[in-house]
């Protein structure tokens, strides 16, 4: 029970990162010296230190290390990249023990630093709390196995179903829903639409309701009829175009071509190379629709405004699943969905 209540703090500490850790994992560590933390710490930025780097770091007296036991909520690394390998520092200062929620998956680690901790004759445990650890890094681990983005499908519906008032810009969700949808944005990696949906509401898909990073733009385009004077082109974030024909970058913007057939599989491909680990899907239909269809999606947002009737317009897509939890933002209620 004492290992997993340090875990749980692990993963509290590791959570004040989310959305700007990319590519690296979300991860927290605590340190304990007979009972009592005397270090904490969490991963910040990429290239930045390591979580465990930082609850080193942040011990005052650094005697105490070798009675200590180290909680990390992800495997320490085992590799070089941008900071030396934690597993090294960990052998070479000598903690008593290692513990760690769940192990990681990604090619350069799987097993390997936990190994060296072995091997320098400290104890490690792993899988405390490993479902919580997995489900904190489920956009990393998706990425590296599923050698894809995690996606979120998310929409705004009216009470008799719809997404638009006669097939025009309709606002549906109300000031609080607004709030909780950018700060979704501020967590996630990137955010994607259609032709149409640029179009018709051309939007900037920025995060501007909180305090966070604007995702990358990702603009599903096959003919380039959006216009370049569209806030989707501005200077505020990154941009991926995918289109027919056209290849190329400057500045912010990147053509990348694509082809109709297998689009969603090359898609997702395409998304892997530039390094994307979730995308919010945000329409409209035809192109909710397509992921639906293909069951290609982790988790669905779906927010309803019981009390709003707008009788003609874009139907919301045909989504046949329960939710998960409902939870509820004055009057509009907002359901959770996860894919088993």
């Amino acid at each position: 029970m004492q290992d997993e209540f340090y875990i749980k703090r692990c993963i509290e500490l590791a959570q004040k990162a989310i959305g700007n850790t990319y590519p690296n994992p979300l991860v927290g560590s605590v340190i304990v010296h007979n009972g009592k933390i005397i270090g904490e710490g969490y991963h910040h930025k990429a290239g930045e230190p390591h979580a465990e780097i930082n609850a080193i770091n942040s011990v005052k007296d650094k005697s105490l290390i070798p009675e200590s036991t180290i909680y990390v909520s992800l495997e320490p690394c085992a590799h070089y990249g941008k900071t030396p390998p934690c597993a090294l520092k960990i052998k070479e200062l000598g903690f008593k023990k290692v513990v760690i929620g769940a192990m990681d998956s990604h090619d350069k680690v799987n097993g390997k630093g936990k190994k060296i901790i072995q091997d320098a004759g400290i104890e490690a445990v792993s899988g405390i709390l490993e479902k919580e650890c997995i489900e904190l890094n489920k956009r990393f681990f998706t990425y590296h196995e599923k050698k894809r983005p995690y996606i979120i499908l998310k929409w705004a519906e009216s009470g008799d179903g719809f997404l638009d008032k006669d097939f025009k810009p309709t606002s549906i969700s109300n000031v609080l829903v607004n709030q909780f949808a950018h700060q979704l944005r501020a967590d996630e990696h990137a955010i994607l639409v259609g032709t149409q949906t640029a179009l018709n509401d051309n939007p900037s898909l920025t995060v501007r309701n909180v305090e966070g990073t604007n995702p990358v733009r990702i603009l599903i385009d096959f003919d380039l009829k959006v216009p370049q004077s569209f806030s989707i082109y501005n200077t505020e974030a990154k941009t991926l175009v995918f289109n027919f024909t056209k290849e190329e970058s400057k500045e912010n913007i990147h053509f990348i071509r694509i082809e109709k057939e297998n689009f969603l599989p090359d898609l997702m491909n395409a998304l892997y190379q530039e390094q994307i680990q979730s995308v919010i899907i945000e329409g409209g239909r035809f192109t909710l629709q397509q992921f639906i269809n293909t069951n290609l999606w982790d988790e669905a947002i779906i927010i309803k405004n019981e009390n709003l009737k707008l009788e003609n317009g874009t139907p919301a897509p045909d989504f046949n699943f329960k939710p998960g939890k409902i939870e509820n933002f004055r009057d509009n209620i907002v359901e959770f969905y996860h894919n088993k």
